[in-house]
């Protein structure tokens, strides 16, 4: 049979943040319920204490005894997951955001002002990028950039005293 698992001695720092994020209201609910793990340990109950106390399975226990004592605190936030590789590099999103964020004339084009169809394709030919339309929109956006609203001629005016203003409409 194992010898069972013991917690090692907590320094000052790890007892201060463990006790904040138990009692923590906004931090995630994962990283909470794993701070109380190690905060029931620490206290000196067993496996089956804490899995009675939280309701959660003898090899979850395990799991966050074993991350927290081989990384500390670290050790409780989540691990980074597989899953498929970025796309575009950090240097090709500065060059879109560069692209957006300069005149069209001081690149050389005919045009004053970029249109979302001119940026794409600009990107396109002239970076050599071959990114999609909504991709490009996901990188402004995430930079707090955006298009500006179309203005028209109807709907409501500005001067309330403009039909006065404009005088009669017919001949």
């Amino acid at each position: 049979m194992c010898a069972p698992l013991r917690l090692r001695p907590l320094t000052e720092e790890e007892v201060r943040v463990i006790g904040k994020l138990v009692r923590s209201q906004t931090a995630s609910v994962r990283l909470v319920h794993r701070a109380k793990i190690v905060h029931l340990a620490s206290q000196g109950q067993t496996i089956p204490q804490i899995t009675a106390a939280l309701g959660c399975a003898p090899n979850v226990v395990r799991k966050w005894f074993k991350r927290f004592a081989a990384q500390g605190l670290a050790g409780l936030d989540d691990a980074p997951r597989s899953g498929a590789p970025a796309r575009y590099t950090a240097d090709q999103k500065a060059q879109v955001l560069a692209a957006a964020l300069t005149c069209p004339q001081d690149l050389g084009l005919s045009y004053s002002s970029w249109t979302f169809e001119r940026l794409a394709a600009y990107v396109r030919e002239h970076l050599g990028l071959p990114m999609k339309k909504t991709r490009i929109f996901e990188i402004l956006r995430d930079e707090g950039l955006r298009w500006r609203k179309h203005e028209t001629w109807f709907g409501e005016r500005l001067d309330p005293e403009f039909a006065q203003k404009r005088g009669s409409s017919k001949a």
